[in-house]
């Protein structure tokens, strides 16, 4: 089995339906986020290159058909139809590192109603997860006010691939480190570690732990010092690393307490010890308002390692993303469930410097001094250029930062800003409102 069996069995049963009415011909599909999370005053694009991997090797081969069957209870003849169907349709996509806002496509696939609708799930999947980790970590960076921060978050994350999307998140949002080693090299972030309490506490002595852990490691050091006392960890350290003569750019670790009060008492130490060049870490449950609040406090914290509530995105573990059909066969669509009305039509979104984003019809010329968000990446089944490269998406990530308005960068409290509907695309939402007999006496459709 390949992939293409990834997937939810609705996606299989209206695919063989559609193709048993003979219904083949072009669909859009948008996959966008209704609504931000609490606490969010934007989002950062990621998952598009793991969504185009997928799209570019996605054909339905005998073994899916087959597995596809057992689910169903049905003989594999039965959906003899899907075998072989490959993706080779068309896709428009904002790139990784950008940021979006409520309502504003993220992708939009092209390609015939059974093969667009096969693929809505793994899409759903990508993008959602890994624009909520790089929305999180970005709050983090945003937060250190220009302090290193680094990923701790391997270990309890929701399993090994959800670790690696979360240190890519991190290298794309501007992170400095990864404790993932396997993640490191390829997505380009030196990796970070020291030791565990459980490494100090098997030696007879926090001394004995540090000098041995020397002796196992040349150059700078980090040590873990609030194994036991904070502060008599800290003069242990400051004895061992002058003892060694070690002191240029290592570091002590605080992983517990109050850390305000512990960086403060620890800065001291070092300094009146002639170490004023060795750094303090940070890490134990740290997210992006812990960091916010000891940056404002002004503890002398040189780098934050952020882990758990990161990985995971704690406050805000999921989007409330959809993936909405928007033309069949040059028919414009919308949805008109309360709460979830759509805009029908293939999209473009244009952003103005200094003002509200345009969501409008995929042909409208763009608004004076706007520039179009949504690229084609793949047509006929096959990416338009070479693979993006994070470096790009780091560049797009920092320019967007750049001209984001400063409520929406705030940590607690952000405003998020809020797309517009052109004119056109207002207008054809009331035509196939009238068309589907549903007068527009309510709001404008909120979404894509």
């Amino acid at each position: 089995m390949s992939d293409v069996t990834t997937t939810d069995l609705y996606e299989v049963t209206m695919a063989m339906s559609y193709l048993r009415e003979g219904m083949t011909r072009p669909a859009t599909f948008s996959l966008f986020v209704r609504e931000l999370p609490p606490g969010r005053g934007f989002l950062v694009a990621a998952g598009l290159e793991d969504a185009l991997d997928l799209l570019s090797g996605f054909r339905v081969t005998p073994e899916d058909t087959e597995a596809f069957a057992e689910a169903l209870g049905r003989s594999p003849q039965d959906l003899a139809a899907l075998r072989e169907l490959p993706f080779d349709g068309e896709v428009r996509a904002v790139p990784e590192g950008r940021l979006v806002f409520g309502g504003e496509p993220l992708l939009e696939v092209t390609a015939s109603l059974p093969v667009a609708q096969l693929v809505e799930t793994a899409l759903l999947n990508r993008l959602s997860h890994q624009t909520a980790l790089a929305s999180k970590a970005a709050r983090c960076v945003i937060a250190a006010a220009g302090r290193p921060v680094v990923d701790f978050s391997l270990r309890r994350t929701h399993g090994t691939q959800a670790g690696f999307h979360a240190a890519r998140a991190a290298s794309l949002t501007g992170f400095s480190g990864t404790s993932n080693v396997a993640a490191s090299a390829r997505v380009g972030l030196p990796a970070v570690g020291t030791m565990a309490h459980s490494y100090v506490e098997v030696f007879a002595s926090e001394e004995q732990a540090f000098h041995a852990f020397a002796r196992a490691h040349d150059g700078p050091l980090v040590l873990l010092v609030d194994t036991y006392d904070t502060e008599q960890g800290v003069r242990v350290a400051t004895r061992v690393l002058r003892d060694l003569d070690r002191g240029p750019g290592s570091a002590v670790r605080l992983d517990s307490g109050d850390l305000g009060d512990l960086a403060a008492r620890s800065r001291r130490i070092l300094d009146r010890a002639g170490l004023p060049g060795v750094r303090i870490i940070a890490s134990g449950g740290l997210d992006e308002y812990t960091v916010d609040r000891l940056v404002r406090s002004g503890a002398p914290i040189d780098v934050y390692a952020v882990g758990t509530r990161v990985g995971v995105s704690a406050d805000a573990p999921f989007l409330d993303s959809a993936y909405k059909i928007v033309d069949y066969d040059g028919r414009p669509l919308m949805k008109l469930s309360s709460g979830k009305i759509t805009a029908p039509g293939r999209k473009q979104i244009y952003r103005r410097p200094g003002d509200l984003d345009v969501i409008a019809l995929a042909d409208e010329p763009p608004p004076a001094h706007a520039r179009p968000l949504l690229e084609t990446v793949m047509r006929g089944g096959r990416r338009t250029g070479a693979r993006d490269r994070l470096d790009d998406a780091r560049a797009r990530f920092q320019a967007d930062l750049a001209e984001l308005p400063a409520d929406a960068r705030r940590i607690d409290g952000p405003l998020a800003p809020r797309a517009v509907l052109s004119e056109r695309l207002s207008a054809l939402a009331e035509h196939v409102r009238h068309a589907l007999g549903q007068p527009g006496t309510g709001p404008r459709p909120p979404h894509p």
